[in-house]
């Protein structure tokens, strides 16, 4: 506790008539604003202000009630106050419960005993460790004493003030269990949630997990930031990315932040979004109650919590899991909601928050051979076989559930055999665990499910995508996708709305934007594409538009303007190379030749002549 709170002065002990800290034997009285950093994040104006009063407050408090603050201890909006008589510490935590410092809601802890001094203004060890630990079991609201202040105090109580005996618990990271009391006032609120105890705060309902979680340490830590300071953060991402296991992870580390627990939904099973309210009270342990909606029912239940509800696979249900969030964060004002979708909800105020893949240079590798010692327990990766490893992962684009279904193949496979069978990787990669949801026993099945959820015009352009190598801007998918059934107009917001359903991935890094899909999702679109029947007419559009690229080369220009043509047409080689291989194929000489001209001045200039040379032999 050394960071001062922004905005606050040092205190100047003279002012309060106290030369030095107490020592000895000292009651402490540590504070902190619940919920500080949401209010902040949610309510900054207001926040301001109440700041400023409650500094006021407990300015005069401390003169009041003979208090004396060290320099720097308190953290964030929290303080302490020194105290030489246990009762005074009592009167000004009521002062301070009583004062109108809406919306804040103080947590106050009280606890006395013998203090160290760090330096001249400031204390440290056991006393202040456990006033913490102690003032860390309350609700905003609500003041608690240790045993021992307790009983230096309960006859010397405020008029009408009463202590309530909580029982003995439990403290975080303390070996000794500490006997609780709560100050009570006919002015106050005296009743509250159980304490926030080691074992009250739970999570319910999240599955448990058999395998071991890999890297994502990153990944962590900005999720957690994300939760602190948005009440509805919506992971996103293409089946198989690891959404809901990194959920999972994150709300095993934050569940302590939230007073009243976690709940998990799972909305995968249903079928019919009126039934996503009642999926939601179910899983809270709600039963139906006579004259009310499972929605006023399950609003009334978390008005005054202090909850986070995840909501696991909102894709297949989106209007209805949106107008459940929508509901829960209007009625609740301290709930927080963490959403896995394979689409953003569009509720406002939602944080969407990608999920991507795998770090090939060490995550995925990790996940692979954690995997593959479950189907082979002596798999190891080595100098000799990393090498194929990297090749694996790096072809399932770091998609951990690809990567776990490739590593079960080494049971029966050797590396080699599974990076050379990757170009049938639906067949390949089936997983065989029998409690996974169906979605995800197979790779294929895990992109139907998004398939699925596509109106017809996004499959006509789904599929259409497919031709592309090595990504594409939104001019090229206009050349190529322009048809009766997806006009030139309608291909950008059917672009981007394969974008928000995690089936194309943009990438901002430049001017235009680019696109590209993942290489597990475009073998599934070119399946589909074939299916189709139109396969040949849209790689003839896409054959025509980079043979039109190529050709701008032909064009005398400025060297500044011929260069800005070769890095155009570098960014899209794999496409104009893709184009001259079709016409080839296809036995289109003349425009095989002309794309191979135009090429000519790129491979001269940028070192390829062997290329140049093998193309023009064919």
């Amino acid at each position: 506790m050394s960071e001062l709170r922004a905005g606050t002065p040092l205190v100047d002990w003279s002012d309060v008539g106290v030369s030095e800290l107490p020592t000895g034997t000292v009651t402490l009285l540590l504070a902190d604003v619940e919920g500080s950093t949401q209010l902040w994040e949610t309510q900054p104006d207001m926040m301001a202000a109440a700041i400023a009063r409650l500094d006021e407050t407990v300015s005069a408090a401390v003169v009041t009630h003979a208090g004396v603050r060290p320099v720097e201890q308190g953290e964030g909006d929290s303080f302490v106050i020194a105290f030489g008589c246990a009762s005074d510490a009592v009167a000004c935590a009521l002062e301070l419960q009583r004062a109108p410092l809406a919306p804040i809601r103080l947590r106050i802890g009280i606890h006395t005993g013998e203090v160290r001094l760090r330096d001249a203004g400031n204390y440290i060890g056991p006393t202040i460790n456990r006033t913490a630990r102690l003032r860390d079991l309350g609700h905003g609201g609500q003041t608690l004493l240790s045993g021992v202040t307790a009983a230096l105090t309960e006859d010397q109580l405020p008029d009408d003030a009463s202590l309530t005996d909580l029982g003995t618990h439990a403290i975080r990271d303390l070996p000794r269990p500490e006997r609780v009391a709560q100050l009570c006032h006919p002015d106050l609120r005296n009743e509250f949630p159980p304490l926030r105890t080691p074992s009250s705060v739970v999570v319910h309902g999240l599955p448990v997990q058999l395998t071991n979680f890999i890297g994502r340490e990153t990944e962590t830590a900005n999720l957690r930031d994300a939760l602190a300071g948005n009440r509805l953060v919506t992971l996103t991402g293409a089946g198989g990315a690891g959404k809901t296991r990194l959920a999972g992870h994150v709300v095993g580390q934050v569940v302590r932040d939230y007073d009243n627990g976690v709940w998990y939904v799972d909305l995968a099973p249903v079928t019919n979004p009126d039934a996503v309210p009642a999926t939601a009270a179910r899983a809270l342990g709600l039963s139906d109650q006579p004259g009310r909606s499972t929605m006023d029912t399950l609003l009334r239940y978390v008005r005054d919590h202090r909850s986070l509800i995840v909501l696991d696979n909102c894709e297949h249900v989106l209007d209805a899991s949106a107008a459940l969030v929508g509901s829960l964060l209007g009625a609740a004002p301290y709930v927080t909601v963490l959403a896995t979708s394979r689409e953003p909800l569009g509720v406002a105020g939602e944080a969407v928050w990608q999920v991507p893949s795998l770090s090939l240079a060490d995550e995925a590798v990790e996940l692979f051979a954690d995997r593959a010692r479950l189907a082979r327990t002596d798999f190891t990766v080595t100098d000799h076989n990393a090498t194929a490893v990297v090749e694996i992962c790096r072809r399932l684009d770091g998609m951990p559930l690809a990567i776990e279904f490739a590593a079960a193949r080494v049971r029966a496979l050797s590396l080699a055999e599974i990076r050379d069978s990757l170009h049938d990787r639906f067949r390949l990669l089936t997983g065989s665990a029998r409690t996974a949801v169906r979605r995800q026993q197979t790779l294929r099945a895990s992109v139907d499910w998004s398939h699925a959820l596509l109106s017809e015009p996004e499959r006509v352009l789904f599929r259409r995508l497919a031709v592309f190598l090595g990504g594409f801007d939104l001019e090229a998918a206009r050349a190529v996708a322009a048809a009766d059934v997806a006009e030139r107009y309608q291909v950008l917001d059917q672009l981007s709305l394969l974008v928000d359903k995690s089936l194309v991935v943009a990438e901002n890094a430049g001017d235009p934007t680019r696109y590209r899909m993942l290489e597990t999702v475009r073998q599934y679109a070119l399946e589909k594409l074939a299916e189709s029947g139109e396969g040949d007419t849209v790689r003839a559009r896409h054959r025509d538009h980079y043979a039109t690229m190529a050709s701008q080369l032909d064009t005398p220009r400025s060297l500044w303007g011929k260069e800005r043509r070769f890095d155009d047409i570098e960014r899209d080689i794999d496409n104009v190379r893709a184009a001259f291989e079709w016409s080839h194929e296809n036995h289109d000489i003349e425009i095989a030749g002309t794309i191979a001209s135009s090429l000519q001045p790129m491979w001269l200039n940028g070192g390829r002549i062997r290329e140049g040379l093998a193309v023009g032999r064919r």
